[in-house]
């Protein structure tokens, strides 16, 4: 029996061959669409699942108000993960990791320096808490000692090559040595952070012990059997033990007095597996993602394969008229209904088999592609893990049942007597279910088309809006240590080419990059009440005018004033939070010790405007500029027709003085754009598929325009003879789907606005969803709509009437 209907089934899949290839074309990229999203979604739901005790693990964040700077952090104390493992024996394990960022690397008695991202500091814990195998060397030993360091095997390769590293040392930054002591394999691309230098965290001078300073990462493995939530209570306990007893020396309070002035200090646990798309936490290792994306790009995966498969249903029911006679006669000589839908079944699931080994095909051709927008590395070997294996089996039979559910029992109800006796418009039949149906396929689409252009116009916004400085041409070089002394001379000899207007010498930067938060006080008030959480950032003379800033009140710094030294610049955020109504020539404390004993005294010169210096996500705060470059970067404003001629010169001029060194350098506004970078790939793949779900919903459009012109031929001819216009016809043809399209508009409408300003939410500063979006993207549903209908009236309209009547 089952090969008598594939038998019938290819005839017929064979004898309509139009209709066949839109609706395996059709199915084939909603399938194709539907893997690629899943591959997607599957490998963000997997961060950081390769390590064998990832459900253990779990990292304290740490949320703190204070001199009105609300803190959010992914830090916590030095001595959070110690005291944790001592005090309680729920505790198994912890390991502290510490991002130290960018340095020059080399193998020592080699002339060349490497540039080496991302190098994290650790305690001899982390292999203990975290799963990464070592090719070489002992896990128990390798970060005990202090000047150590572990490597991955990448790393291995760039500095030793084919030789043994163990053993050997690397020089960070010319001056810093670190032996090897182990090889471990490449840490998986599916971590929340990734690293190749693994530093022993007591390799540096650093004093430890203090509660107040939240300046790790800090990773606790819990016990078997231990509840995470009730043992998160016990983090109080560790406030008022430990972190009270330095505030109440610190700032002259108690921890509970703080919080009834409105300020608070709180810690919290946070499993490692939901760092990747559920934090939002400040100072993370590596930027994070959005579960609000999965969720996204899930709905669109949904969106698409409901809209293929209802290209499928609309035309199976659709051309039901031509397969009427078929089960009246199959129905006459003994078929049962069983029978019946087994056939239609059966064609159904065979045309998505066919889909599926189609979609496969298109996954494999656009897996570069979608890869290259989504920042991934994905590949097709993914789809065929035994995890996946039940799905690309499952999927097709699914997408084949559902999709040919109703065409099969439509089909098979019919009754033989009227449907030879021809009295029965069985094409028609079905109208209003197809009407739902294409209203939902183009509800979905303008939801998306909408989506879309939310999505653009944000990050417009955010490219183009007034962010406080002028990011435009401002070439910086990080390594600017590397230039040791001379790093004022290398300054002063750029600035002479033609092209540069100005130079900067300073570690921060209104871009993600170093940041140095402590507070402030009023002269004389060593009162937390009173305090203001600042970014200290220390700069040179030249440093406002060569970022663009604008002063609002005073001056700048100036080598005409020796007191500059003392002097300092605070931003409108800073100004209105102290409460200063004429801040020039007020004074401020900063602390320099931890006991906050010593201070020194700051006269206010001037008043920057306010300046985005972290994503637009976020409100501006307190910024305090200080008379005391940091030879983190070096700055350069350019203005030049030839950039890149310009750089030549400025890269020769870095060989001179640090032979050597590599030459790496980033433009401020391609570094301000990386903060958004997530929502710049959103918007390429949103606006990926959305075309897609578009062109699959017009290929369904137009093969059911292409049959109920079929449908209406006769009466077209007639119309024709009694003198109906080509244009009068088009609008008949035309006028029902346009309708229906019309009432998708109105219902897609709301549903997109509730969404985008959901997800507008996440961002302090925003636009607006004007109306005109909506407006727009029902006009654009709308052109595309009646270009895929007109074509197919069109074509029925200059049809001879001859041919049509001459039946008759």
């Amino acid at each position: 029996m089952l090969k008598n209907y594939l038998k019938i089934a290819l005839r017929n899949l064979r004898k309509q061959r139009g209709f066949t290839f839109i609706n395996i074309f059709g199915l084939a990229t909603g399938l194709a669409c539907c893997l690629l999203i899943t591959l997607y979604v599957v490998d963000e739901l997997r961060y950081d699942r390769y390590n064998e005790k990832a459900d253990r693990i779990y990292r304290i964040n740490t949320d703190i108000k204070f001199g009105g700077n609300d803190m959010h952090m992914a830090t916590s104390p030095d001595p959070m993960g110690p005291t944790l493992l001592k005090d309680y024996p729920q505790v198994e394990n912890f390991v502290r990791l510490h991002g130290r960022g960018t340095f020059l690397v080399k193998q020592t008695g080699q002339p060349n320096n490497l540039r080496e991202n991302d190098i994290i500091y650790a305690d001899s814990t982390l292999f203990d808490v975290f799963t990464l195998p070592l090719v070489v060397g002992n896990p128990k030993r390798a970060l005990v000692e202090p000047n150590t360091v572990v490597i991955s095997e990448s790393a291995a390769k760039r500095h030793f090559g084919n030789q043994n590293p163990i053993g050997k040392t690397l020089l960070f930054d010319n001056e810093f040595s670190y032996r090897v002591t182990a090889v471990m394999r490449d840490m998986p691309t599916n971590s929340h952070f990734r690293t190749d230098f693994f530093v022993c965290m007591r390799s540096d001078n650093y004093e430890w012990g203090r509660w107040l300073s939240n300046n790790h990462q800090t990773y606790i493995l819990l016990k078997e059997g231990v509840d995470p939530k009730r043992f998160s209570r016990n983090l109080e306990t560790v406030i008022q033990k430990y972190v009270g007893p330095q505030a109440q020396e610190f700032v002259g309070t108690t921890i509970d007095q703080l919080r009834k002035s409105g300020n608070r200090i709180d810690y919290s646990l946070i499993p490692m597996t939901d760092i990747h798309l559920h934090s939002k936490q400040n100072i993370e290792l590596a930027p994070n993602s959005d579960i609000q994306y999965v969720y996204t790009f899930s709905a669109v995966a949904v969106f698409i394969l409901l809209i293929a498969c209802i290209n499928f249903m609309n035309l199976s029911t659709a051309r039901s008229a031509n397969r009427a006679k078929e089960v009246g006669v199959r129905k006459v000589l003994g078929s049962v209904q069983r029978q019946l839908i087994g056939q239609f079944m059966t064609e159904s699931v065979l045309m998505a088999l066919l889909s599926m080994l189609l979609a496969l095909v298109i996954v494999a051709l656009t897996l570069p592609f979608f890869n290259d927008i989504s920042s991934k590395q994905l590949t097709i070997d993914n789809l065929f893990v035994p995890q996946f294996l039940p799905v690309l089996l499952a999927l097709p039979l699914g997408v084949g049942l559902l999709a040919g559910s109703y065409p099969a029992f439509f089909l098979s109800s019919f009754r033989p007597i009227s449907v030879l006796k021809g009295k029965i418009n069985l094409g028609l039949k079905s109208a209003g279910l197809r009407s739902g149906l294409v209203v939902f396929q183009f509800m979905m689409s303008v939801i998306l088309i909408v989506g879309t252009m939310v999505v653009y116009r944000q990050i417009h916004f955010i490219q183009t809006t007034k962010v406080g400085f002028n990011r435009n041409q401002v070439l910086t070089i990080n390594e600017a240590y590397a230039l040791g002394k001379q790093t004022q001379a290398f300054k002063d000899e750029v600035r002479k080419l033609p092209g540069v207007v100005n130079g900067s010498v300073s570690g921060y930067l209104p871009v993600p990059s170093n940041r140095s938060d402590s507070p402030l006080f009023p002269e004389g008030q060593v009162d937390q009440s009173k305090a203001v959480s600042t970014q200290q950032w220390g700069v040179d003379f030249d440093y406002i005018p060569t970022l663009g800033m604008e002063l609002k009140e005073g001056r700048n710094f100036s080598r005409e004033f020796g007191a500059d030294s003392t002097g300092i610049i605070l931003n409108e955020t800073a100004v209105k939070v102290f409460g200063f109504k004429d801040p020039i020539g007020k004074r401020v404390w900063r602390m320099l010790d931890d006991e906050g004993k010593v201070f020194k005294t700051y006269t206010i010169i001037g008043v920057v405007k306010n300046f985005h210096f972290e994503s637009l996500r976020q409100n501006i705060g307190s910024v305090a500029l200080m008379l005391n470059p940091n030879q983190g970067a070096v700055s350069f404003r350019l203005s030049s027709r030839d950039i890149p001629a310009l750089v030549n010169q400025i890269e020769a001029r870095w060989k001179q003085m640090a032979p050597g060194m590599p030459f790496t350098y980033s433009f401020l506004d391609d570094s301000f754009d990386t903060m958004y970078r997530a929502e710049q790939r959103v918007g390429q793949i949103v606006l990926t598929f959305s075309v897609l779900a578009i062109l699959i919903a017009c290929l369904g459009l137009f093969g059911l325009a292409a049959f109920m012109a079929e449908q209406r031929t006769k009466e077209i001819g007639v119309r024709k003879v009694l003198g109906a216009t080509t244009a009068s016809i088009v609008g008949l043809l035309s006028k029902d789907f346009l309708r229906l399209v019309l009432i998708a508009i109105l219902i897609a409408t709301p549903i997109a606005w509730y969404g985008m300003n959901q997800w507008l939410q996440d961002f302090a500063y925003k636009i607006d969803v004007p109306w005109w979006v909506f407006a727009l993207a029902g006009l654009v549903a709308v052109v595309i709509a009646f270009a895929t209908v007109s074509f197919q009236s069109i074509k029925a309209a200059l049809t001879n009437p001859v041919k049509s009547l001459r039946s008759e």
